[in-house]
């Protein structure tokens, strides 16, 4: 006869009743993961995106907060750009000579509005479209890459940026600030 104990049936349905209850709890603590942390990194993340994307379409002002690189100076548009919106963008409708400095401003400004967190909404919907044009006519194959913008873009749609932004703080002032219908 064995001597050995060892864990009966229903002590060992016990036994794995409670590791999956602590792996679920362990799980849905995930759930208070705070929205302003995670706003904060998809604006700060979207905004590099686009923002690096326009600085490869102008020459004299350089900013990349990563490697350092500051080049302070009146930005003007490269040469380049619009003959890469000539030769490999081809955006139908749009001829080159407009499509280019249209999108070098949008990289640069919708990248720092949602930095800041000003018209945070507004500028992820203008950079989804962006992505949009992206995925439909320049480069169709990326799809993988245009989701995850898309589906970062549509979180900030939905949720908002955060109390970690301006669109926070001016909301906040306009609840705080008495109406002048009441006086």
């Amino acid at each position: 006869m064995n001597t050995t104990t060892s864990p009966s049936g229903a002590e060992g349905t016990r036994d794995a009743r409670a590791l999956v209850r602590q792996v679920v709890a362990a799980i849905d603590a995930l759930a208070r993961l705070p929205h302003t942390l995670i706003a904060l990194l998809a604006r700060f993340s979207m905004a590099a995106v686009f923002w690096n994307s326009g600085q490869t379409k102008i020459e004299g002002l350089a900013i990349n907060i990563v490697t350092g690189e500051f080049t302070l100076g009146w930005p003007r548009l490269a040469d380049s750009a619009v003959a890469l919106f000539r030769d490999e963008y081809r955006l139908p409708f749009i001829p080159p000579e407009f499509a280019a400095p249209m999108t070098a401003l949008a990289e640069h400004l919708l990248p720092m509005l949602m930095l800041v967190g000003l018209g945070t909404r507004f500028a992820a919907l203008a950079l989804l479209g962006m992505t949009l044009v992206i995925q439909l006519f320049v480069y169709p194959g990326a799809y993988a890459t245009h989701g995850t913008w898309a589906a970062v873009l549509l979180y900030l749609m939905a949720r908002g940026p955060g109390a970690a932004s301006l669109d926070h703080a001016l909301a906040t002032w306009a609840r705080r600030c008495p109406s002048r219908r009441s006086r």
